[in-house]
């Protein structure tokens, strides 16, 4: 049976008619590099209002469509944007789906709850649009896998939301470690402070009228609506994300795959543990182990025991033969020998820089070429996230087959690489 996701049958299996929506006669062509590009916003909270003023401020770029399952957080959105941008007058959805046979949106910008992403992204795909994705870049393994399958069928461009990518620290790390300057680099360690919280226990109510619950919901197994589930917080579940460390693992192991790449992943271990607190399931703290070819990863919920990384509640520390680098999202410690210094002029500026990272997508999606943070590279480095999750939940250590992108001898956890999503948003 083809996997391809039935745009028609989603619509009408989820009480959506189709017939309602609105027919907009135009060309379904790809727009020529010297016209405007129209972007639809899906998802209007945090990130999302982001979204919304990036690719406002872009001079090729007209907002058409704003997007949110909660009316006020819509109706808030709208009202910032035309205040920022008199001119601006796009329409507004409760429903992302009625985005989607548009035919005169360019590109969807996705900043929903993680469950989200990957049907949003591919369903998007398949209705000829590009796709702006927040991280991280899907609920589990094997949604990554056929985002990309998607992507690379219907032609389309991908960019992962990972804007400190777009940054010089990490370009420069990136030159540093690659010339050998530091030697071979055969450790690396990664932390982020803090974790869940356990969030009490409160009681279910009913959901306000402005949020469309069941649809906040979509492909994630129901629950009874409380606050701490949702806007804000909803991280703090499985049933949504993986807490703080799923939230936070792309911020800083993209500088690990920027300046290593690293292959041929062979084993994850995690360990921590989860609040005794209250409802959420998610990693309070976790610590995890990642075995490559040639090189040993290491996460940590604190920072290690290496100078400077206290100051730093996010970071990365690569171990060389010669030296070590420190760095944050900002900042960079060198240090050869007892010496410790911010650059290393001799190292020559290798790598182009970014023209932002709303810049370069858009500049791919004319070009129709790969963005910085393509999704080829982006689930290479979410997977490692994905595996220490299941090793978490697990309480033991994954061997991995990198070849066959499956768990070695262990149904349990190549369960835990995909989820059945409910009816009627399975996929």
């Amino acid at each position: 049976m083809s996997r391809t996701v039935s745009r028609r049958r989603f619509l009408t299996g989820t009480g959506v008619a189709f017939a309602s929506f609105p027919f907009i006669s135009c060309s379904t062509a790809k727009v020529a590099p010297s016209d405007r590009i129209r972007v639809a916003h899906i998802g209007c909270g945090g990130m999302g209002n982001q979204h919304i003023r990036w690719f406002s401020e872009l001079p090729d770029v007209e907002t058409v469509a704003l997007c949110d399952v909660d009316s006020d957080r819509l109706a808030g959105s709208l009202k910032r944007l035309t205040e920022r941008k008199p001119a601006a007058k796009p329409d507004t959805y409760a429903d992302f789906r009625r985005i989607l046979d548009r035919k005169d949106i360019d590109v969807v910008t996705c900043a929903t709850p993680d469950h989200w992403h990957a049907l949003v992204a591919i369903l998007a795909f398949e209705s000829g649009k590009d796709v702006y994705g927040e991280k991280p870049l899907s609920y589990s393994p094997r949604e990554g896998q056929r985002m990309e399958r998607a992507m690379l069928r219907h032609k389309a461009v991908f960019q992962l939301g990972t804007q400190i990518h777009a940054g010089d620290n990490y370009h420069r790390v990136a030159e540093i470690i690659r010339s050998g300057a530091l030697g071979k680099i055969r450790t690396v360690r990664l932390w982020k402070t803090g974790g869940t919280r356990g969030m009490g226990f409160p009681p279910s109510e009913k959901p306000p009228a402005t949020l469309d619950w069941n649809l906040w919901l979509g492909p994630a197994p129901y629950a009874d609506y409380t606050p701490v589930r949702c806007h804000g917080s909803f991280r703090s579940f499985f049933d949504y994300s993986g807490g703080v460390f799923a939230d936070f693992w792309c911020h800083i192991a993209d500088v690990l795959f920027m300046s290593l790449a690293p292959a041929g992943l062979s084993s994850v271990d995690a360990r921590g543990e989860v609040p005794s607190d209250g409802i959420a399931d998610t990693p309070k703290w976790i610590d995890a182990d990642f075995a490559f070819d040639g090189l040993d990863v290491h996460w940590t919920t604190t920072p290690p025991q290496v100078p400077g990384a206290a100051a730093m509640s996010i970071g990365a520390h690569f171990e060389g033969s010669n030296g070590t680098l420190t760095c944050d999202y900002k900042n960079r410690i060198i240090r050869i020998g007892k010496e410790a210094v911010g650059d290393l002029p001799d190292v020559p500026v290798t790598l182009p820089r970014s023209p932002g990272h709303q810049r370069n997508f858009l500049d791919a999606v004319k070009s129709r070429g790969l963005p910085e943070s393509n999704l080829p590279y982006a689930r290479k480095m979410t997977l490692p996230m994905h595996l220490a999750l299941a090793s978490f939940r697990l309480k033991r250590k994954l061997t991995w087959d990198s070849a066959k992108e499956e768990v070695v001898g262990d149904p349990a956890a190549n369960f835990l690489l995909a989820r059945n999503s409910r009816k009627p948003f399975d996929w």
